[in-house]
Parts: structure tokens; sequence; C-alpha cells
């Protein structure tokens, strides 16, 4: 029988004593002198303040007016087109179909799993102002939301996504005034 096995046995074995003693040795030897006060000054601890509101998101309304919903178009299918459709009576993918979303209520399609936290809106609208804030930043808008998109943080490219998606529909809504 071979005593190779023995041998890389032993020889872990061996370092390993071997660094653990090092390590013992090293610090019976070297005392490091404690400092009495912090070489680097960070200043006082604050306690920690609430997180500071964030800014108001200005008003859609104004932008729609001259929005270019082509380009919501092409904005949409660069970004939501991986887990959406638009597409009267269009299957749902990872996220709803979004046909007919402006002026329904949160949760519009019923045969698909929301978030617990999209279902409890459902009796609100889908507006502009709400629609503007949704896309602005979705886990900001509505806490809980499944939706992983980080949002568009360009009111102009907001306001183009919205007046492409105000043609989702057989009768799209008015615009503000």
């Amino acid at each position: 029988m071979s005593l190779e096995a023995n041998k890389a046995f032993a020889a872990v074995l061996t370092a390993g004593i071997s660094f653990m003693v090092a390590g013992l040795v090293g610090g019976l030897l070297v005392h490091p002198h404690r400092l009495e006060k912090p070489a680097i000054d960070t200043g006082e601890v604050v306690a920690a303040a609430a997180p500071a509101a964030p800014a108001a998101l200005e008003p859609i309304g104004p932008l729609l007016a001259s929005a270019d919903a082509a380009n919501g178009q092409a904005i949409m299918g660069r970004v939501c087109a991986a887990c959406h459709t638009w597409t009267e009576g269009g299957r749902n993918a990872v996220g709803p179909n979004l046909y007919n979303v402006i002026g329904g209520p949160h949760a519009h399609k019923e045969d698909f799993n929301y978030s617990p936290a999209m279902k409890a809106l459902h009796d609100k609208t889908w507006d502009y102002e709400a629609l503007n804030a949704f896309l602005n930043r979705p886990a900001g808008a509505v806490p809980g939301t499944r939706m992983a998109f980080a949002g568009l943080n360009q009111a102009k490219q907001r306001a183009d996504v919205i007046a492409y998606m105000r043609t989702l529909s057989g009768s799209p809504q008015p615009l503000p005034q």
C-alpha cells in the first residue's frame, strides 16, 4: 500500500502547525502601541437623521402637449419590450400587457399576478401624473412593486412614453389642461 496519502496529510498538518506557532510567537514578540486618540478625526458622530424627502417631481401635463409619441414608441421598444407587450389583446409577459393602461385602474389585467402592493392600489386610476411618478421610479411610486426597472429620470422621455401609451387605447384619455 502506498504511503503517498499519508505524506500529503503530514505535509498539510505540518504546515498548519507551523503557521499556528508562528502566529503565537509573533503575538508574543510584537506589542502594538494603542493610540490615545484616533490618528484620523472623522468628526462627531451624529444620530441618523430621517431620510430627506425626495425632490418634487415636475408635473408632466405641460410636457405632454409637445411630447413625441414616435420617440416614446422607440423608447418603449428599447426599454420595455423585454418585459411587456402593448398590443390590443396581447399576451402578458414578465410584466402585464400595457394596452389601455391610461385611465384604467392600477393592476388592470385580471389575468396577471401583480405584487400585493400593486393590487392594493387597484381602486386608483392610472392618470398622467401617477404614470409619470411610476415611470420615474417604480419602487418609489409603489413601494413593494415587483417591477425591477430603475426608471426614466428625464421628464422629456417620460412625457414621450406617456404620449405613446396614450395612443394605446380605443378611446385615448384627454390631455390635461
